[in-house]
């Protein structure tokens, strides 16, 4: 019975992650045709968002949250994001303000998630904090 349960487990594991390789796939796709159907780009783009919110929200709630999980997800936002400013910066002139948000993107990250781990938090998304100075 125990066998079962744990193979179940890992299965729904396997589904939650299933939600973040679409999602990569949805946004290689979305990239690739960014040009040429900018009303299909925002659509996939915007099913991409919908998929990261669902596999954060069912990983948290089955208890099925992962390192890996986390940090595929951490870097297909970091990547979406990045490719997004970038276009943003093609198509909209002056290009320096969506560069200079990109710079802002990827600093105001690595900062977040090296104060955390500094403060001994497991993970950057962790704000049960009673310590805080504000």
């Amino acid at each position: 019975m125990n066998n079962s349960i744990l193979g179940s487990l890992s299965f729904l594991r396997f589904q939650i992650l299933i939600v973040g390789y679409i999602r990569i796939l949805l946004n290689c796709y979305a990239f690739a045709i960014c040009f040429s159907s900018k009303s299909l780009f925002a659509a996939l783009y915007f099913l991409s968002f919908v998929c990261d919110a669902v596999d954060g929200w069912c990983a948290r709630k089955f208890n099925q949250a992962s390192t890996f999980g986390a940090v595929l997800d951490m870097v297909t936002d970091r990547i979406s994001t990045a490719c997004l400013l970038v276009i943003l910066s093609q198509v909209y002139r002056p290009s320096l303000v969506f560069l200079s948000l990109l710079a802002l993107d990827i600093a105001s990250h690595w900062l977040q998630m090296y104060s955390s781990f500094l403060v001994g938090k497991a993970s950057h998304k962790d704000v049960r904090d009673s310590s805080n100075w504000l």
